[in-house]
């Protein structure tokens, strides 16, 4: 799922347990612990390169053990310098079905302190919101599934098919760890589906109003590509009329100019449909122009001018790393830079670098895949799936209109369903346009939402368990 505000004297503050200045009584019995939890999880730098997974998959792990979880039905699965962590939660049989898996991801993307307004790796409450990196992406689903865990199994809870926590390790980069769960270890986490705590979620207005609740039921092909120039290079004193930057920073402009066609399907097409009577003025005119005809240039446009939307319309790719020259004094022999594409289902990723290619028009240029796409098609919109959803959105917000829709980022659900499970990003939380910092600076998380998930993810996993 998908990140920025003042410095404030915390220090007081911060001298008290979360959730008590959060008035947690009121709330879940549960919540102290939930946000002990997430405090711990996002004090762990668990992004790439600081091999901080495995500690949190270990502090999760004795978690469950003295939630009264057996050794033998817990398990940390190293991969590298990460690992991922699975979870069973047995049940007695009596549905006669298989499990259900439920997904989060562990690691989060890394957050540089000195950017930040707050200490990124300390979770602060302020203002009615949770500060910190992961509070969005992923951890507080993540912590929601373990909390919620904990909870059944001390009520004395028994599902009557089993239930499986699958925590991945490296989402945000290789997802390793994620092909790992659905292939390599299918005998921990085979199940008839597999929901996810990553996606979906409820969208409020501006005025805190519920516009409608999400159910992630497809994602965009996510690809990126090494595009580098090559040079002789020389003394940066006797300079060429050819120049690796400046060669690649012509094809980057020409990349930034280009839109990729607008598309639609199914999903896309009626989640734009049923959102355009759930928002006002232009971008509900856009919205319903664009159901009706893909190829309207003034939806298009209007669209594609707001990030939350633009994904949705159609393949997008951009610029989203730099590496060029070797030395201040030398001309640079060579520039490469990272295009990040997320591909419209049934675009095809050999279709969308062909067509880069011909933005760019430099045969010079080569071009290198960093790993080797996941394309899916969307997961059917299952009956039960869809009525524990809505009986647990609608026990919180009784008008809230459920849409599928289509994920624009990525997801662990790309591997589950290669491997033929259906998934389904379900998320308790509900925010506003305005609060999404996933992946950004100054993330956070409203303090109503910390509440609402825990909530929501304790009526799915009785009410999926009890069927």
């Amino acid at each position: 799922m998908l990140k920025s505000l003042s410095r404030v004297a915390v220090a007081a503050m911060l001298a008290l347990p979360l959730a008590t200045t959060a008035g947690a009584d009121e709330h879940s019995p549960f919540s102290d612990k939930a946000m002990e939890i997430l405090k711990k999880a996002v004090s762990l730098r668990t992004a790439a390169g600081h091999g901080k997974v495995p500690e949190l998959a270990a502090f999760l792990a004795e978690e469950f053990k003295k939630g009264g979880f057996p050794a033998e039905d817990i398990h940390i699965l190293p991969k590298g310098e990460t690992a991922a962590l699975v979870v069973r939660f047995r049940g007695d049989g009596s549905s006669g079905k298989k499990p259900v898996t439920f997904s989060a991801h562990m690691d989060v993307v890394d957050a540089r302190p000195e950017d930040w307004v707050r200490d990124p790796f300390t979770l602060i409450e302020e203002d009615g919101y949770l500060f910190g990196r992961g509070v969005l992406d992923n951890k507080m689903g993540m912590t929601s599934l373990v909390t919620n865990f904990l909870r059944l199994k001390a009520e004395g809870y028994v599902p009557k098919r089993d239930l499986i926590i699958a925590f991945s390790g490296d989402e945000e980069t290789g997802m390793v760890t994620t092909q790992a769960l659905a292939n390599e270890f299918r005998n921990l986490t085979d199940a008839e589906f597999v929901l996810i705590a990553d996606a979906g979620g409820g969208a409020l207005a501006a005025d805190g109003s519920v516009i409608s609740y999400n159910v992630q039921a497809a994602e965009k092909t996510y690809i990126s590509y090494e595009m580098t120039v090559t040079n002789p290079g020389g003394h940066s004193s006797r300079p060429r009329e050819d120049n690796a930057i400046y060669d690649l920073a012509t094809a980057l402009k020409k990349i930034q100019g280009y839109k990729f066609p607008a598309r639609t399907n199914e999903l896309t097409q009626a989640f734009f449909k049923e959102t355009s009577t759930l928002v006002d003025g232009e971008l509900s005119k856009a919205m319903a122009a664009f159901a009706e005809n893909p190829e309207d240039e003034w939806a298009v446009k209007t669209l594609r001018a707001r990030p939350e939307y633009v994904g949705t319309t159609g393949t997008t790719c951009v610029a989203t790393m730099l590496d060029a020259g070797h030395a201040e004094n030398a001309l640079p022999q060579s520039a490469t830079a990272t295009i990040n594409c997320r591909i419209f289902p049934g675009v095809g990723a050999e279709a969308t670098l062909n067509q880069l290619k011909k933005v760019v028009d430099n045969d010079a240029i080569t071009w290198k895949a960093l790993k080797v796409p996941v394309e899916t098609a969307a997961s059917p919109l299952r009956d039960d799936v869809m009525a524990v959803v809505d009986r647990a959105v609608h026990t919180r917000f009784p008008d809230a209109k459920i849409i599928p829709y289509m994920e624009s980022g990525g997801t662990d659900g790309m591997h589950f369903r290669s491997a033929g499970m259906d998934s389904y990003g379900i998320s308790g939380i509900f925010l506003k346009g305005s609060d999404m910092f996933a992946h950004g600076l100054n993330e956070r998380l409203p303090l109503a939402s910390f509440y609402g998930d825990l909530e929501h993810w304790y009526m799915i996993m009785k009410d999926i368990s009890d069927d």
